[in-house]
């Protein structure tokens, strides 16, 4: 990954996840416009554990659970497919990888590792109500807030009217 963090210095980080990777990066890529920098989007695997990284950057990883081995890890091909066209209608340069690990540490340390200006990630879409703990133990938006020192931006992406419950108001 190193020479890949070298090509990619100064870029504003994005986490990426598919259901929702255009909607977020379309704001990330607004933002890196304004800051002059290219967009890193970044895929990160939490059921991976990384063994080397080549030095193109390449990470060979293996799974957590046996039963899914894969040694190469890569960033979907067909999602940069999608991701990309968004990048260039603005001149951004979009470079994509993918990581393992526990997502908020891994977009923190990328993002201290390439000094990026801020983070950029989605907010996590409403799930079953009354899950407090699960809504926020899972919230990447949230750890990054509260353990890395740079900007997190968060691309809502169910806003829920001020007539309405909030995902984690409980009312059974």
């Amino acid at each position: 990954m190193e020479s890949t963090e070298r090509s990619i210095r100064g870029y504003v980080v994005v986490g990426v996840v598919p259901s929702t990777a255009e909607r977020v990066v379309a704001t990330a890529v607004d933002l890196a416009a304004r800051f002059g920098t290219g967009l890193a989007c970044v895929s990160v695997e939490p059921d991976r554990m990384a063994f080397a990284e080549g030095i193109d950057g390449t990470v060979l990883s293996y799974p957590l659970d046996p039963q899914s081995w894969a040694a190469e890890l890569e960033f979907d091909p067909a999602l940069e497919a999608r991701l990309r066209p968004i990048a260039e209608a603005r001149g951004v340069d979009l470079v994509a990888t993918c990581l393992t690990g526990e997502p908020a540490h891994v977009l923190g340390a990328l993002a201290d590792r390439v000094d990026a200006p801020l983070v950029v990630v989605g907010s996590r879409e409403a799930g079953l109500r009354g899950s407090v703990r699960e809504f926020f133990a899972g919230s990447v938006a949230l750890h990054l807030s509260h353990r890395q020192h740079r900007p997190v931006v968060v691309v809502p992406l169910s806003p829920v009217a001020r007539s309405e419950a909030l995902p984690w108001d409980d009312d059974l």
